[in-house]
């Protein structure tokens, strides 16, 4: 027969809200389950509601390291990204999320860490750092990021300036980048 070993967590003696706000986090069957309803009913509502069409879907199924860079006007934006992913591929994107934003309250950062798998991402100090760790990711065969390389939501629906951090995360390396246009959810 064989043995199968068995440790214990890392952050076992951790608060749960410390444990969220860690990064990368360790893998919790508990906040898989939650994340993959919450992304069932998410899908449902997006379908029913705001009648959510992706076309080109077929260009994200890949086995390899994938960068989705997107235009950014609501937070809504996060979701119909993860929303055309297959749902198999949930649990290996990391949206790229604003630490100083996300990150600071429970309610927001329960969101972000269970329901969407965030990444903080600094905006300020601390880019080089955040840029880092998506290297890291993306040395991981699979691993989906998600980015917005505006850096912050549009307050005019308009695609603002791009920031210089996804050329330098993307550039000389083999990964593939997929640009997306996310139409309508200025408005919703």
């Amino acid at each position: 027969m064989k043995k199968w070993p068995y440790d214990s967590v890392r952050d076992v003696d951790q608060a749960p809200v410390d444990r969220l706000r860690q990064f990368p986090r360790e893998p919790d069957i508990l906040v898989y389950g939650l994340r993959s309803l919450g992304a069932l009913i998410i899908r449902g509502l997006l379908h029913v509601y705001n009648h959510f069409e992706i076309i080109g879907h077929q260009n994200l199924r890949t086995n390899r390291s994938l960068v989705i860079v997107a235009n950014h006007c609501s937070h809504i934006d996060t979701l119909c990204l993860l929303a055309a992913l297959p749902l198999r591929k949930l649990h290996s994107a990391f949206p790229a999320a604003a630490s100083d934003y996300f990150f600071q309250s429970v309610p927001r950062l329960w969101a972000a860490a269970i329901l969407v798998n965030a990444m903080p991402f600094a905006r300020q100090a601390g880019v080089r750092q955040s840029l880092s760790l998506c290297r890291e990711l993306l040395a991981n065969p699979g691993t989906i990021l998600i980015i917005f390389p505006e850096g912050t939501r549009s307050i005019t629906g308009e695609v603002g300036e791009f920031k210089s951090g996804i050329g330098a995360l993307v550039a000389g390396r083999d990964i593939v980048v997929a640009p997306c246009f996310i139409n309508g959810s200025f408005q919703a």
